[in-house]
């Protein structure tokens, strides 16, 4: 797919101009320098033409420090796939010797690129722009990213390039958002999964600041996997940026279908691990508990059934949660992962029809509740599954009271117990009886 990088140097608005072409709010923007460190990518359609568009952290040429270097290595990725560079500058600074470094690596490089003189948020300072002719550019496109100023005119020249009959990409791909407390190595398994140096990996607790998008296509099989920022309860976060990345983490909760949790084999599951888990089942995501760090523990024949046991006992609500122990560090048992997704997608997408499930409470259900609890009458009359993603059935009841939670939550392990539902979330509602007249 035809594919268009934004690169330039540090709080030039790239972000802004990435939202405003995916017409998202998927890249965090802020004042504060160097926000963006991943890169990000989106597939967009504009006028009949698909394409996809890159966000790279901030560039800065030379730069040795860890993080900075480690970005920098991140924007040479982008400009390695990309068919298109648009290069990002601030209007109102003017040229700098940074964008003079950056002119020279991308001629040097052989790359088309588009140079974008952003921040032209009204028409008097529109001749700021003309010092940029003193990199050699003939042609340039001031815009404001964040007022769509001369937006249109930039988009028409990327669309002249992008070739005719682009691919809109593939239905059917299941979405896996990975999340975690801090420093819980959520890079560190995304990196592996796709065998390449994605996003950013560092021992510094919240390196990853955006929800970074990443395509991996196996088997047949497209996943889309989202690493997310480190999330931290409210009281432990601080600053605009962690505010909002904790925003992003929970919004790609939202729009995925399968979340991996991932828990510190060397620090055990925590009550932070049980309200991230929470997240997801309250969102009906299908979850996965994968313990990491599983190289780093001292283990026999019996250290996994022991810690599976202490953690059931701390995440009890989320019994339905398969463990995996595994190591993103060596890669042990990574891959058995994706299997595990595929059945977690296959199962939330399960139906089961009216007829069978009715014959099922009667049959089954009903007479197993009253052996247990003679005295008390089996409330269901009829149920019907109305959804699924997640499954979600609607019991309709002989009662004017909402049945106890003793008798629905038996009623879930039954029909987990019949149907499977492998790690998924099952919701019931009740329609109860309608009161008596007066």
């Amino acid at each position: 797919m035809f594919t268009v990088a934004i690169v330039g140097r540090p709080n030039v608005g790239k972000s802004t101009l990435f939202n405003r072409l995916t017409r998202s709010r998927k890249a965090i923007v802020g004042n504060q320098p160097g926000i963006t460190r991943d890169r990000l990518s989106e597939t967009v359609n504009w006028d009949g033409k698909s394409f996809r568009v890159i966000d790279t952290g901030g560039v800065v040429p030379g730069e040795k420090e860890e993080l900075p270097e480690s970005v920098f290595r991140q924007a040479e990725i982008a400009l390695e796939e990309s068919d298109l560079v648009l290069m990002v500058v601030d209007g109102r600074e003017g040229p700098t010797p940074v964008d003079e470094s950056l002119h020279g690596l991308l001629r040097s490089g052989g790359r088309e690129f588009l140079l974008v003189v952003n921040k032209m948020d009204v028409p008097s300072v529109d001749d700021h722009a003309y010092a940029f002719h003193s990199l050699g550019i003939e042609e340039f496109f001031p815009v404001s990213a964040e007022h769509s100023r001369g937006f249109d005119e930039l988009l028409e020249a990327i669309l002249e390039r992008v070739p005719e009959g682009e691919p809109e990409g593939s239905d059917g791909e299941i979405r896996v958002a990975i999340i975690g407390r801090p420093n819980m190595g959520k890079s560190s398994l995304l990196n592996q999964l796709l065998g390449q140096e994605r996003v950013i990996v560092s021992e510094t607790p919240g390196t990853t600041r955006d929800s970074v998008d990443s395509v991996l296509e196996t088997a047949g099989q497209r996943y889309r996997l989202v690493d997310t920022a480190g999330i931290r309860r409210k009281g432990k976060t601080s600053g605009m940026v962690e505010k909002l990345s904790m925003v992003m983490a929970r919004r790609s909760i939202q729009r995925c279908d399968v979340v991996l949790l991932l828990i510190d084999a060397t620090e055990g599951a925590t009550r932070a691990d049980a309200t991230i888990g929470g997240y997801a089942h309250e969102a009906g995501k299908s979850l996965l508990l994968v313990v990491n760090k599983w190289d780093l523990i001292e283990r026999d024949a019996f250290t996994a059934i022991r810690l599976e046991k202490e953690y059931r006992m701390k995440l009890k609500f989320l019994d339905y949660a398969p463990l995996v122990f595994v190591s993103a560090r060596t890669g042990q048992r990574v891959f058995k992962l994706l299997e595990h997704v595929q059945r977690a997608y296959q199962a939330r997408r399960l139906r089961v029809p009216t007829a069978e499930l009715n014959q099922f409470l009667q049959r089954e259900v009903q007479p197993r509740l009253q052996a247990a609890s003679p005295r008390r009458k089996f409330p269901v009359v009829y149920g019907s599954q109305v959804a699924v993603d997640p499954p979600t059935f609607v019991l309709f009841t002989r009662s004017r009271q909402k049945m106890h939670f003793s008798v629905e939550r038996f009623l879930v392990n039954r029909l987990r117990e019949r149907y499977g539902f492998y790690a998924t979330p099952l919701v019931v509602r009740q329609r109860l009886r309608a009161p008596r007249k007066r």
